[in-house]
Order: structure tokens, then sequence, then C-alpha cells
């Protein structure tokens, strides 16, 4: 039998016997087919990055369904006979792209475009399911909900969607590059990938028992290969039942597990069916979410049917609910514990379940019985339906309503506390109620009958409620351990309270028999716009144009490193990383009786390192980091080991499988706390030239203070990089005992040099090549030379291609992130809010190893200093302790800055009972502060703005009106609160010195190169648009048909040396100044060829041609030849002012540089001897 499916039109046939069906979509498309714009990001489907767009056609009612999924969870298999299109196929570069894409791009909606194909794909899904022909805004804002984004905040993503809304107002979209023209059209009912007619010709089930994976029909098959199962169960054969697969995105280690056959349920008709009778709506366990919500949405008789809908639209993301079932999620509750929303809102709406099991046949029993059963077993027993009863026929009036609290309260986070109540009432006497709560740190979804009974055949009062509340409180209480339990079990007194509460303030139900609470209507989004002043002068350097490769991004076709072609032969890496803190490192091994893949080639550790290099890791500016733990391991998550095999998968899977042996005995305690550090004396140095300086006189400034905060503590915790695309790299061993690495990093240059010292070999024979980063954040600037490394080393053993792409949970162990420290701080100020003095004492956790950590104390005092301390004086220490090493990130230190400077001032703001506003306002600088402060770099006095900023943002916001506003709302709100502030920030903007190249091709085209790496940040638009503006005097058809021609490449540590460091929001900048360094050396020698021709020189022509490939480097070059030919000549006057004519050939070269260059050197040599 085979898999027949098809990808933008494509048809795909596989033979059911090769393929594994624990295989997910998006393996087969990343590495098996030429479609790479689907992205592994989270692994879990939790980003989107991976969404793809299913279309299953149903031969009875003759349509065809289409719903976006998430390709990390779905199994392969399950895509039999149905239609994907991913990113590639709603439009690309060779076929025209489509609007979605153009619109993405033309709001600036794609930064570094990791995302963008995912966002395209829910984009279209929402435009197809629109119910209308008008596409609404709430509709727009939903469509991407559940698709992160790390890079752009947002607003030119929703932008980008509100465009297509019938109903948006045109003056609130942001800047985009449509203002000048019409949006690109779009056209609803144009479909742009047609469910293939081959597909429909061939819809079958694979119901033999001869294959791994099979699907069976009724639920009578179903029985008979569950039986045939059960009695090779003895023989150790292990089953899978599959609906949707979503469950592993939580239940992680499911993916290594191996099972010897995989049983899709979806098409088993009892199974997959809505019906509702008399009594309520039954519902096949295998019905995914958003069909369940589909359906209850319909049944507007029962409005409860309504709220349980609403609530689980904020289960999961859509791309989840739509190939999540119904009943796997219950059974993950009942089985596994799962914090389920479902579990709970169905439990108060007396939900009941009807079982298959193989021992006691069919049985129903109440929600709430299942929940409290034993765990079903694994594929004996089997949830069939689930019931939910009408409730609208019962003579008392009903109270219904669901609650959640999570960290994104709209999806795509678990609640830290779910709820649901339905009360029958009458006259504000409750008559009977149920109420349910979950992931409460209880091991399922309960009624609290306590309560329940209380309140049953009372009239509701504040009293009647004080000691329902205090009786939940009793009654309910969280297993030991539960995460944010103060915060939990604060939530539920507020839940009941808001639910009963309206029992009290409402005289009356509605018509329909149900009370209302006051809850707010979903609003959309604030309206706003941008205003971006264009001086025409730098044309086109500034203009909002598009982002160059934004259309790319955002069909797919934009190559990132795990996107290049895999050579032949090519192999795969996973990073093998230590468990433990401090140990001695014994072996490593396998997990016994696990199934280790056959594929695997090598473990790769500091053993391979060849002969003549050194273990390293990191190579920077402070010193080097180890590459593997060699006896001992300084921290967990050390790299230990390299797992090399054939598949990503299979290296990944033998590296879960590790066993490394560890011994403890005998060795210090580790330093696991910067407190620990201190009292070890477990610190770095910190290098004079980078410890800031002191200002003024504390003590002084502590006596002429009215009041004083004396060692107050502020703890900072670490934060993690996530950018969408992880951690990867490849490497190609080369010609010559040479290596070419492709990695995806923030600094070239220095993974250069890290490979180079780990190999053993010269830097020039080393290239490392960056074409663009899914995001970096500062995590790919010391954290991917390790990745780089590691894969050079493990080529160069191999002699063959090894690649790796770190997955999620990997990269979160092995990369750090922002530094964690302790704060301890004493502040001295006056009664009306001025600050006299600052003492700070700061411990920074720098991790097992120094890093760039040395640049922390300065950058945290440089965004302290926004303020006038009046004296200000500090102790850092840098704390060396077992803990995962950190690296720079987004603003390193200067956030942390700008946190406890905001701390101090909220903490003498609420001593002195004034307005935070107020105290900010008082101190900040004067010219005079800021020369103190500041010294040399305090600049002229007409230079310094802050405070002329602060006073015109008071202004152009209407600071004050609002203060006012929100003054009243509070004071006439009790359980609903609003604040509002401004607050100053700064920023040193430091210059990297930074390399460029401009090269005219034979036809007019123009090649840039940088030093700088795409980001994200719009780098290569800059730097075309600069070259625009600087290579202008030489275009006659106008400057924007001349950016058309510019196209900036990637880089390559062996074409431009000395890249640097991308980072610090000046990268841009000093590209930008590189290269209009490099046209300026253009326009002054073709300036000259364009007066002798008379008029403007056209593309192709002969002038230009002659002066292709000319760059800064040639004529730097001949200058310095000149000088040393002039020292070897004895003559100080001799000509360093030259002309390079066009074209620069050999002979001209040589003839500046000095012919006789040979003979000079040897007289100069034989004179000196």
């Amino acid at each position: 039998m085979s898999l027949v499916f098809a990808i933008n039109g494509q048809r795909f046939e596989l033979a059911l016997s090769s393929v594994d069906p624990s295989t997910t979509l998006l393996e087969f498309l990343r590495y098996q087919s030429p479609f790479k714009s689907v992205k592994l990001s989270c692994g879990e489907g939790g980003c989107g990055a991976c969404v793809v767009l299913l279309s299953r056609y149903d031969p009875v009612l003759q349509n065809v369904e289409d719903f976006t999924v998430s390709s990390c969870l779905t199994l392969l298999c399950s895509v039999n006979h149905c239609s994907i299109t991913t990113s590639e196929g709603l439009g690309n570069s060779r076929d025209g792209f489509h609007t979605i894409h153009n619109r993405f791009s033309g709001f600036h909606a794609s930064q570094c475009g990791f995302c963008t194909p995912g966002m395209s794909v829910s984009l279209f899904s929402a435009l197809l399911d629109s119910k209308s022909s008008e596409f609404t805004v709430l509709e727009a804002e939903k469509a991407v909900s559940g698709n992160l984004c790390r890079c752009t905040g947002y607003r030119p993503i929703v932008d980008a969607c509100k465009s297509f809304a019938a109903d948006v107002d045109i003056e609130d979209l942001g800047f985009n590059s449509f203002c000048k023209n019409s949006l690109p059209p779009f056209d609803s009912e144009k479909r742009v990938c047609s469910f293939p007619e081959f597909l429909k010709d061939e819809m079958k089930s694979i119901d033999s028992g001869m294959h791994r994976w099979c699907s069976p029909g009724s639920v009578e098959e179903l029985q008979r290969l569950l039986q045939a199962a059960r009695k090779a169960n003895s023989d150790g054969l292990t089953v899978k039942l599959v609906a949707g697969n979503t469950s592993t995105g939580y239940y992680k280690d499911e993916r290594d597990r191996h099972y010897d056959k995989y049983v899709d349920i979806t098409r088993i008709r009892e199974m997959k069916e809505i019906r509702e009778n008399q009594n309520g709506v039954e519902i096949g366990a295998v019905v995914t979410i958003s069909k369940v919500i589909a359906a209850l949405k319909e049944i507007r008789v029962e409005k409860m049917f309504g709220k349980l809908a609403a609530h689980m639209e904020k289960i999961a993301a859509r791309f989840i609910r739509n190939f999540g079932s119904i009943g796997g999620n219950l059974v993950m509750a009942q089985r596994k514990q799962f914090p389920s929303d479902m579990a709970t809102i169905l439990l108060a709406a007396g939900a009941s379940v009807n079982i298959m099991s193989l021992s006691r046949g069919l049985e129903k029993v109440t929600l709430e019985q299942f929940l409290q059963g034993p765990p079903l077993e694994d594929y004996y027993d089997l949830v069939l339906t689930i019931e939910i009863p009408f409730w609208h026929h019962q003579s008392s009036e009903l109270l219904f309503e669901t609650y959640r609290a999570a960290p994104r309260p709209n999806g795509s986070a678990l609640a830290y506390l779910n709820a649901a109540f339905l009360a029958q009432v009458k006259d504000r006497m409750v008559i009977n109620c149920r109420l349910a709560f979950g992931a409460y740190g209880t091991k399922h979804a309960i009624r609290c009958k306590e309560v329940e009974e209380f309140l049953s055949g009372k009239l509701i009062t504040d009293n009647v409620l004080s000691e329902a509340i205090t009786l939940l409180g009793k009654s309910v209480v969280p297993q030991e351990g539960t995460s944010n339990l103060a915060y939990r079990s604060s939530l539920a007194p507020g839940f009941l309270f808001n639910f009963f509460h309206s029992l009290i303030i409402t005289e009356k139900p509605s018509s329909n028999g149900y009370y209302h609470l006051d809850q707010p209507k979903p609003l959309p989004m604030l309206s706003s716009s941008q205003h971006v002043p264009i001086n025409d002068e730098y044309f086109p350097v500034g203009e909002p144009v598009t982002k160059s490769g934004a259309s790319l991004q955002a069909s797919g076709e934009a190559v990132y490193v795990d996107d290049i072609p895999a050579p032949a032969n090519c192999l795969y890496g996973a990073f093998i990383y230590s468990t433990k803190p401090y140990a001695k490192v014994k072996g490593i091994s396998f997990k016994e009786n696990s199934v280790v893949p056959d594929g695997v080639l090598a473990v790769i550790s500091y053993k391979d390192v060849p002969k003549g290099g050194q273990n390293i890791g990191v190579k920077f500016s402070f010193g080097t980091e180890p590459l593997f733990a060699e006896d001992f391991t300084l921290h967990v998550g050390q790299c230990i080991a390299l797992v090399v095999a054939d598949t990503q998968r299979h290296a990944d899977t033998a590296a879960n499988l590790a066993l490394v042996e560890y011994e403890t005995e005998d060795l210090e305690p580790p330093v696991l706390s910067v407190e620990d550090a201190v009292k070890k004396s477990s610190l770095f140095e910190i290098y004079p030239f980078l410890y800031p300086q002191q200002v003024g006189d504390t003590s002084k400034g502590m006596s002429e203070a009215d009041h004083r905060i004396i060692s107050s503590e502020i703890r900072l915790g670490s934060q993690y990089f996530f950018y969408m695309e992880t951690q990867t790299a490849l490497a190609v061993p080369d010609e010559d005992s040479s290596i070419v690495v492709y990695s995806s990093c923030q600094t070239p240059q220095y993974v250069h040099s890290s490979v180079a010292a780990c190999l053993g070999i010269p830097e020039n024979k080393v290239r490392i090549i960056t074409r663009r980063v899914g995001g970096g954040f500062g995590g790919k600037a010391v954290k991917a030379m390790p990745v780089a490394t590691a894969c050079a080393v493990a080529a160069n053993k191999l002699q063959r291609p090894v690649r790796t792409y770190v997955n999620r949970k990997t990269d979160m162990i092995m990369t750090g992130g922002r530094h964690p420290m302790k704060i301890t701080y004493s502040v001295g100020f006056k009664s009306t809010g001025k600050i006299t003095a600052l003492e700070l004492e700061i411990l920074i956790d720098a991790g097992a190893t120094l890093g760039l950590s040395m640049l922390i104390p300065s950058n945290i005092i440089g965004a302290l200093k926004k303020y006038n301390w009046g004296a200000l004086s500090f102790d850092f220490k840098l704390c060396k302790t077992n803990l995962l090493s950190k690296a720079i990130m987004r603003a390193p230190g200067d956030v942390q800055g700008t946190y406890i400077a905001e701390a101090i001032i909220e903490n003498v703001a609420s001593s002195l009972s004034l307005e935070a506003d107020t105290i900010r306002k008082i101190n900040l600088h004067t010219y005079d502060s800021l020369a103190l402060f500041y010294k040399d770099g305090a600049g002229e006095p007409h230079e310094y703005t802050l405070s002329s900023m602060w006073d015109k943002l008071g202004v152009s916001s209407n600071f004050e009106e609002r203060v006012s506003i929100v003054r009243e709302f509070n004071e006439s709100n009790i359980w609903r609160k609003r604040g509002i502030s401004r607050v100053p920030i700064i920023y040193p903007v430091s210059m990297f010195a930074t390399p460029g190249r401009v090269s005219v091709l034979s036809d007019g085209t123009v090649v840039v190169e940088v030093g700088g790496i795409e980001l994200g940040q719009g780098l290569w638009t800059k730097v075309k648009q600069m070259a625009g503006y600087a290579l202008g005097l030489l275009q006659c058809d106008g400057t924007e048909e001349l950016v058309d021609k510019i196209r900036v490449v990637q880089s390559d540590t062996l074409s431009m040396v000395q890249g640097n460091f991308t980072g610090g929001s000046t990268t841009s900048e000093g590209s930008c100044a590189a290269v209009r360094l490099c046209c300026e050396t253009l326009v002054k020698r073709l300036k000259p060829l364009i007066e002798k021709s008379g008029g403007p020189i056209t593309s192709g022509e002969p002038p230009l041609l002659l002066a292709a490939s000319v760059h800064c480097a040639t004529r730097e070059t001949v200058k310095e030849a000149r000088k040393q030919l002039r020292i070897w000549k004895g003559v100080n006057d001799s000509e360093l002012m030259f002309q390079l004519p066009v074209p620069a050939t050999m002979p001209v070269v040589k003839e500046l540089c000095g012919l006789d260059i040979v003979e000079s050197y040897l007289e100069w040599k034989s004179s000196v001897n």
C-alpha cells in the first residue's frame, strides 16, 4: 500500500512499508521535499513557524475542508490523501508573490523573517474561513493568534492583517510602502491551490494489519485490531492510538518512545460525528476542538454552549485546535494529569463520557468519575464520545461562567488556574451549583463539593460569600511543590466572588434565564498613527522602503543556514550536555534496554580535537572557553560530546538516550549562588579600564539627606533569548585540509578564529559564511561559536559534512541568557524628593566562564546615570559560579541598570507619598550635574536634550490630562485600576569598525559586501539605500532605479575580513559608512569619465565596464607599497599622491607600486648589512 498526498499541487507517493510512522510532516517537508518555508522553531506547536494549510476532500459531501495545522506535530501518515499548501504554494518569486506576501513586505511586517511564512499561511487560512465576503478587523486581529514573532512587536504584522479588513480605517494602518499606490489586490473567491483531482480518486483507508500504520473505519474493525494487539502484547508489542498527535507538543518524551504499531482512529465514523438530541449534544472523541467550537456556537438554544465555545477558543492556538481532539485532551487529563481547561469547563457543565473497554465492554460514566478513576489502560480502554447535557429546560434560572488566568490569556499557554461555575438560582437564592477548578496544583479538575453544599439553599449575601470563600481555601488545597502557589491560591476566591457577586447586585435575571455579569466587551486594538519626517536631501536614505528580501522571507524562499541543501553524505549532530553542575566525567554510554538508532556513527568529544588543535569553543577578546568538558563539568548544560548520525532525528534521539557517568565524591560542593561565590571568593577580575568611576562623595550626600533608605535589596533573574531560529551550523571539509562553515551567528570573525584554533590550522584555511540569521538578540554573538566549532571538529574527524540544528530544549539549556544579579542599595534624599546620594553593591552571576561579562558593570552604571543621584558609589563583584555561563543579551547591563534606577525612584516616591513622575523630573540632570557624571563625555550644553525631550513628551502625549483621567477612573472603580508613567532612558551609541566593498559588474549592476550581519534589523536595506545615495551621481535614470540594481550579499570571512561584531544597534550605521566611503571613491574616479563622455553613462558602456570591481582596498594597498618603497630608497619626499587609472590592471598596479621594487629592496638590504 502507498501513502499518497500532494504538496503545493505536486503529487507524492511513498510505499507505506518505507515510512517510519513516527515521522512528522515537518521532517518530510524539510528533509525530503524542496519546500523549506516551514521552519522548526519550538517543536511543540507553540510558535506557528511550521504552520501549513491542510486540505481534505469529503467524498460524501463533495467539498474540501481547509485548515491550518502545526507540521512539527502532525504525523506524515496522517496526511494520506490530503493536500498540503505551504507559503511557497501561495506564491513565490518565479510565479509571482501572493498578495499576502506583498502586504507583509509592504507593511514592514518581516524582520528576521523566520516566522513570516507561518504567519502568511495563518492569515491565508483566516481569509478562507471568513464566512462573509467582508473580512473584519476583529477577525484580522485573531488571524495570527498563536504565531509568535520575536522581532517586530506585532504592530506591522497586525497592520498587514488588518489591511484585508473591509471595516478598517486606512488612517489606522501604520507606515507602509503602499501610501502612494493602492494595496495589492486580493480576490477572496480565487483559490490559490485547488484540491488536486488525482487525490479525489484515491480516497482509501489503510486497513492492512501488515503495516505499522493502519486506519480502521469502524469501531468493530478497531476492536479486532486491539484484540490482536492485546494477544501480541505478551511478546512486547506496543501500540499507539493516533488522533491529532498534538499531545507530543507537551509530552515531548513520547517522541523518542518506540511503538510497533500506530492506529489512526480519526476515520471511525462513530468517533468523528457530532449528534444533537433532546437531552444535549454527543461529540465523538476524535472531533477536533475547532469543530466542537463551531458546533457549540450553532446550538443557540443553549447559551451555556456559547460560553463553552468562547473558553475553548483560548485553548492552545488555532492550528492546534484544528487537529487536536476533544477526547485526546480529556484522556491526557485523566491519564497524565494534564492541566486541562476542557476537563474543567465540561465538568461544570455536567458532561459524561462513553468508554469502550476490551475487558468491560461499553460503559457510560460522568466526567467526574472518569477523571477520578484509575488511568485508562494504554489501548484497552478507549473514549468513544462525550455528552454535554442541555440545561435551558430547567425550571430555575441559570448562571454559568468560565474563568482562566494564564501568562497569555488568549491561548498558547497553560493556565495558572481555570474554573467554571454553574448555578441554578431563583430570586438570588442558590438552588444548587457545580463549582469546578482545574490547573490548581491538584491531580485533575475537581468539584469543590463542600462549597457547593454550603451555598445550596442559601440567599447570596456578602457574609455568605465571605464564608464560602473561607471554606474554599480550606477544602481545595494545591499539592506541595505547585509553582506560583500563593498566586494560584489567590485566584480561586477572586473567580468565585466574581461569579456570585452578580446575585447581590442584580435584581432580576434576563429574559433567557441567565444572570449577566458586568463583563468588559472585547475591544479592537487602540488606534494610533505614525509620523516620521523624511529628508529628501539624502534620498533614498531614510525612506520607508520595503525591506530587502522581505517578500522572499514571506514566501519562505529566503535561505537560512538549515535551509541550505544537505551536501552529499551529510551527517547530523546533537549535543550531549552535562546534567551535573560540578562533577567528574567517567564515561558516556546509552541507557539500558533503549533502542539506539542504527544511523549513529560517532560520539565526538574532546579526545577528537585534532593534534595541534586546542579544545576551544570560544575565542574572544577576554579569553577562551572550552568546547567539550574534559575531566570535570563546570555547570549544567556544558557540552560533553556531539552525537553524529545519519539524520537529525536519529542524532537527537541518541543524545536523549545518552547516559553520562559522573562521580562527585571528594569534590567541593558546587557554587550555585552569588552569595556562595562571595563567601568562597570565587570571583572574576574586572579590568581597571572597564571599571566605571565613582561620582562625588556619597558620605557627604548621605549626611545632607533628610531621609534614607538603607540596604534595600533587588534581585533580577535571567532571561532567555528566544530567537525563532535556534543555534545552527553546517561544516563542510574542503581541499587542502581547509573547511567551510555556514554559521547562524553575529560574529563570523570570532567564529573563524575559534574554528581555526580548535582544528589547529591557519586561519586562511577556514571560511565562515553567514547569509542571514533568524534572530540573534546577542545570543548568537558568543554562543554560536561552540556550535560551529563542534560541527567543524566532527566534519574534520569523519571527513564528511556535518550539520546541526539544535532543538529548542537543548538550546535553552546550553546557551544561557541575561545576567542575573543581586543589588543592595542605600539612598539618601530630601523631603522634596531630590536624591543626594546612592550607594550600590551589585553581585553579578557571570556563570562558570567569563565570556563578555566584564562589560556589564560599565553598562549598568551608564544606564543609571540618566538621573542625577547627587553622588554615586558602587562595588561590583563578578561572581564565578557553577551555573551556565551568561551571554550578552539585547542591551546587556543597560536593561538591568534602567530597572535598578526606576526601582529606586519608585521606592523614594513611595517613602515620601509622592508621584514617581515628580521624583523622576526633579532628579533629571542639569548640564552642570551632567558634566559631573560624564566629565568629557557630557558634550556641549546645547547637546543635552533629555530634559527638553521629557517636557516635549509630556506635551505631545497630553500626559497631565491623562494622569487626571486615570486618577478619576481609579477613584470610581473598585475592582479595576489603571496606571500611567513616562520613563527616560539613555543608551550609549558605540560604533565598531566595519569593512565594506562595492563592486560594479559588467552590466551595470552593483554587488555590495559588508561586515555586518543581517539579523532582521534591515541592515541590507539601509546599505542599499546608502549605496544608492552615494552612487546617485553616476545614474542617469534616477536613484530609485539604481537601488533596484544593487544587491547585498552574504558575509564571507575570507572575502570580507575583520567583520567584527554585529550588535550594539549601530552595525547598520557602521556598514553604511564603509559603503559610503567605497562609493565616494567610485564616484571620484568615474566622474571624469562621465564629463568626458559628454553625458551620463548608460549601463554596459565601456567606461562603466572599465570600473568593474573597484573598491577602497586597492588604492590603500598601493599607498602602503609606495610608503615602503620610500623607506628603501631613503627618499623622504617621494610622491604619495597618485591617480589610479581604470581599469586597474596588474601592469598599472605594478608601475604605481614601483617597477624597481625588488632592486630597491636588495640595495637597501646590502646597505643595511
